[in-house]
C-alpha cells in the first residue's frame, strides 16, 4: 500500500512540474537611465519587510520566502554579486508577489474561427517583482518581474518550480558584469 502511496505521490509531482513547464511565464525587466551596473559587486536582502501576497497559500509562508531568496542567490552569484551584510551591501533587493485572479477570455475569438472548443476560465496568476536599490542614495536601479498563471500552486513541486523558473528568468534580464 505505502508504495502505490509513493507511486501516486510521484506522479502528481510530476504531473505539476510538467503543468508548470507548460504554462508561460512572462518576463520584464527595467533598467535605470545611464547606469553603470557593472560599478556593483555586492548585495543584501531588504531586512523586515512585510510580504503579502493577498494569498493565504503564500502569506507568511516561509517555504515561500526562503525558495524565492534561495533561488535569487544562486543567480546573483552566478551573476558575479556577493551577498554581504547590510553595512557593506552595495545593492539591496526588495522582493513583492502578488497573486489574483484573471479571467481568459478565449470564447471571444470563436467568431473569428481560432479554436473549436473556445471557453472562458478563471485562473490564478501570479507576479514576483525584484526591485534592486542603491545602498547608499535609496534609489531604484533596476526591476525586474514575471507573471503567469500559477495553477497547481497547492502542489509544493509546482510551486517551488516555479519559484525557481520565475527567479532566473527575472534575474537573467539583469544588464552583463562586463
Amino acid at each position: 500500500m505505502r508504495t502505490i502511496q509513493r507511486t501516486l505521490t510521484l506522479a502528481i509531482a510530476a504531473a505539476a512540474l510538467v503543468a508548470a513547464g507548460c504554462a508561460p511565464v512572462h518576463v520584464n525587466a527595467s533598467l535605470e537611465r545611464g547606469m553603470a551596473f557593472t560599478n556593483y559587486h555586492s548585495y543584501t536582502w531588504a531586512s523586515g519587510e512585510q510580504f503579502n501576497t493577498g494569498d493565504p497559500r503564500l502569506d507568511n509562508n516561509e517555504f515561500f520566502l526562503r525558495r524565492l531568496q534561495a533561488s535569487a542567490d544562486a543567480v546573483l552569484e552566478q551573476r558575479g554579486l556577493e551577498k554581504v551584510s547590510a553595512t557593506s551591501a552595495q545593492l539591496v533587493i526588495h522582493y513583492h508577489a502578488n497573486i489574483s485572479q484573471r479571467i481568459d477570455v478565449n470564447a471571444l475569438d470563436r467568431s473569428y474561427g481560432y479554436c473549436a472548443d473556445c471557453h472562458s476560465s478563471i485562473y490564478d496568476a501570479g507576479t514576483v517583482t525584484l526591485d534592486i536599490v542603491d545602498a547608499k542614495t535609496n534609489t531604484l536601479v533596476w526591476r525586474g518581474w514575471s507573471e503567469g498563471s500559477l495553477e497547481g500552486i497547492d502542489h509544493q513541486p509546482m510551486i517551488e518550480s516555479r519559484i525557481d523558473e520565475s527567479v532566473r528568468k527575472i534575474l537573467l534580464q539583469l544588464p552583463p558584469r562586463m
